[in-house]
């Protein structure tokens, strides 16, 4: 069992330079407390995005941090040109001598994509090919590539990452079906929602992964909102505080057109109605400890992330509910493992 951190960098209500200094205390936390990964997201126009460019705050990730891997979840692949692309994946996993985790997506927001002049009905294919683009540049000395999006002759591959013949690969897996390509690529997943939902994604992932006679050695995580604090009234009242503020930030661009997203029910009103559909939890380390039990007993991932930082959360607040998870919460899922090293 693993543990990694997913973040949206939404707007906490203080200026983006205190935003982006807060960030970096926070992933140098993680990186003492050994979690596994961080994972950035990409959004644009909106202030849930104020990582619009996630290469250049992993940059500085790559920098203050010696063991945490980090990337993007995901790249929105037909924001790119491609061969800009491989240039920045080589570099951020050179900086980090080799922990880049490498997240590719195709983008679920139109709305988004209407402000980078995105076509989001071409962009599936757009998505397809520049994956391909990306993934043969990465592993070659010399691209050439004849597509109906991209074309390419005989470009040199100067940069290279460290880790052969690409970084890992990582999905956001929201859908059944959509579990096939990650398992068929030995992509790893993440997926949201409903314990039921997440459990069918695992369940087709290996499934697929079995079918094809592939190892079951994907990290295979769910993303949640936590707060930990000495007690549960008062992660609670952190979490009631920070949670309107992010689900505002996480609606915003969608209520500026007279629309909510297609998932807003997964992301209710209130942090309560969030806990009772099993999508986040805030409590005491025993209280977040039984959460996580159960939710890895319901889904069947072995990968679980935490969203310490959300809504206007303080560093303070969330640099305690890392503490109290490193120290009292994450050890509890490392004996099965020494156990059976033992």
């Amino acid at each position: 069992m693993r543990f990694g951190i997913f973040d949206h960098m939404d707007d906490a209500g203080v200026p983006f330079t205190q935003l982006y200094a807060d960030r970096v205390r926070l992933a140098e936390a993680y990186d003492r407390a050994g979690f596994y990964g961080y994972h950035l997201a990409e959004h644009h126009a909106t202030p849930l995005g104020g990582a619009a460019s996630p290469g250049l705050f992993l940059a500085a990730i790559a920098q203050r941090t010696v063991r945490l891997r980090f990337g993007p979840l995901v790249y929105l692949l037909p924001y790119y040109h491609p061969i800009r692309l491989i240039e920045e994946v080589c570099m951020l996993d050179q900086m980090s001598g080799g922990r880049f985790e490498l997240g590719v997506g195709r983008g679920v927001s139109p709305l988004e994509a209407d402000c980078y002049a995105v076509d989001f009905k071409s962009a599936p294919a757009v998505y397809r090919e520049g994956l391909k683009v990306l993934l043969q540049g990465l592993a070659s000395d010399e691209l050439t590539f004849e597509g109906e999006h991209y074309r390419f002759r005989k470009v040199p591959m100067v940069l290279r990452p460290v880790q052969r013949p690409h970084p890992p690969l990582w999905a956001g897996v929201l859908a059944v079906a959509s579990a096939d390509w990650p398992a068929e690529n030995d992509a790893h997943i993440v997926s949201l929602g409903p314990r039921t939902l997440v459990r069918a994604i695992v369940d087709r992932y290996r499934g697929t992964r079995t079918r094809l006679g592939k190892p079951d050695d994907r990290l295979i995580g769910v993303g949640r909102h936590v707060v930990v604090a000495d007690t549960d009234a008062e992660a609670l009242a952190a979490a009631r505080r920070a949670y309107p503020r992010w689900v505002e930030s996480f609606r915003w661009l969608w209520v500026r057109h007279g629309t909510l997203p297609g998932i807003t029910a997964m992301y209710p009103d209130s942090f309560d109605e969030l806990v009772a559909l099993g999508h986040g939890i805030a409590g005491s380390p025993d209280t977040v400890r039984d959460f996580i039990a159960a939710d890895v007993e319901a889904t069947g991932v072995n990968y679980h992330l935490s969203w310490f930082a959300f809504g206007d959360l303080t560093l303070a607040e969330s640099l305690r509910s890392v503490a109290l998870f490193a120290r009292e919460v994450m050890p509890a899922f490392a004996q099965p493992h020494a156990a059976a090293q033992a």
